[in-house]
């Protein structure tokens, strides 16, 4: 595809996030073009900080990438999924657009051996349009010591459930008498005969193929050092629209995982002021993603707030859960007119989560670092 035409469609996404301003690759010189200058100006703070070597970049894919039918070569998408700071403020935004290709794929293979896929980054589209040329890697090969003492603790343990199984089938075969004569012969014969079809398991077993989904989090480490602007914080606020009266404040934002373990649920604190003339519900509020994609609340969470008719002059406080498909994308609280279904007011839940405690965001940090292995379970049908 051509590399103008994917850059421009990518801007185009991302400019219902930010203003739009005009394409300018910084340089770190100053430009004749006045206009420019302004766009620069609302932009950047006029300071510049080092996104150092071996520096590590949060991301997760836009598409499934298989080790066991990606080919090398392929290009990908991946969207940045936290600020990126430096001393001095945030020199890459979250929602940025990185550019990757797969640079190395293997199948699993035999003798337990684990498919993996490494991962080359190029370049990155900020928000605000600016193409900026990186060098990242990211690869879910194993170290080849580690490797291989996974595979022959993992044989060894055949081998052993092999031994203890063909002991066991032994003496219930053959009797306690039997072995006691023969001196427990009989049962070292079946732990002989089951540590051999153990071996034979673990030399048959195939390992696991590799399948990196969107939501998944990758660590894309920087493969040199480069000199960024630094973003004021202004112009990184996402738009929002306001409803005459109606006042929402959120307190916090939760990711949690539903019922069935899957981390798809954003969970959220807010307190609610309707002073217009206009009767809201919670089946009148929804989370809106930046594909535009509408996520109803779910009943797997406090329903309190959900099912609370909020009218005129009502103040009230609670929280609202969310199932959604990445808890990773940026997303807006949106209320609805409920006879038109028009979005009435929308904010913003980037904008919010920069004030949500430490605690609060280390422990989203941590629960959404839910697949570090980005193994898939073979199938019970593989040969």
């Amino acid at each position: 595809m051509n590399k103008g035409l994917i850059k421009f469609l990518i801007i185009t996404m991302l400019c219902s996030n930010l203003s739009c301003f005009a394409e300018d690759v910084f340089q770190g010189h100053a430009q004749k073009d006045e206009e420019k200058q302004l766009d620069q100006s609302e932009l950047f703070t006029g300071k510049v900080e080092t996104l150092d070597k071996h520096d590590v970049i949060k991301m997760t894919v836009s598409q499934v990438i298989d080790g066991s039918y990606s080919l090398e070569g392929d290009e990908f998408f991946a969207k940045v999924t936290n600020d990126v700071l430096g001393d001095k403020g945030v020199i890459i935004p979250k929602g940025t657009i990185a550019h990757g290709v797969i640079s190395q794929t293997s199948e699993a293979k035999r003798l337990g051996r684990d498919g993996f896929v490494s991962l080359k980054f190029d370049y990155l589209i900020t928000p605000d349009g600016r193409e900026i040329p990186i060098e990242g890697n990211m690869s879910t090969k194993m170290h080849p010591v580690k490797a291989v003492g996974k595979i022959v603790a993992t044989d060894l343990g055949y081998t052993a459930a092999g031994g203890v199984i063909g002991g066991y089938t032994a003496l219930n075969a053959l009797g306690i008498e039997a072995a006691i004569v023969s001196q427990g012969y009989t049962v070292a014969g079946g732990a002989a005969i089951g540590g051999t079809v153990g071996l034979a398991m673990s030399l048959y077993r195939k390992g696991k193929n590799v399948l990196i989904a969107p939501g998944d989090e990758i660590r894309v480490k920087v493969s040199s050092s480069m000199n960024l602007p630094v973003y004021k914080e202004e112009a990184l606020k996402q738009k929002e629209i306001e409803f005459p009266g109606l006042k929402v404040r959120i307190a916090n934002i939760l990711f949690e995982k539903d019922p069935f373990g899957e981390l798809n649920t954003v969970t959220l604190s807010m307190s609610i002021s309707n002073m217009s003339k206009t009767v809201f519900s919670g089946m009148d509020v929804a989370l809106v993603n930046d594909l535009g994609q509408t996520f109803n609340p779910t009943v797997f969470g406090d329903t309190k707030l959900m099912f609370s008719q909020i009218k005129p002059g009502d103040r009230v406080a609670g929280r609202m859960s969310f199932s959604v498909n990445n808890v990773n994308d940026s997303f807006w609280l949106t209320f609805y007119d409920r006879m038109t279904k028009k979005e009435v007011a929308k904010i913003s839940l980037d904008n919010a989560y920069k004030h949500v405690s430490d605690k609060t965001k280390k422990k989203n940090d941590k629960i959404r670092k839910k697949k570090t292995n980005y193994y898939k379970e073979n199938s019970p049908f593989d040969e």
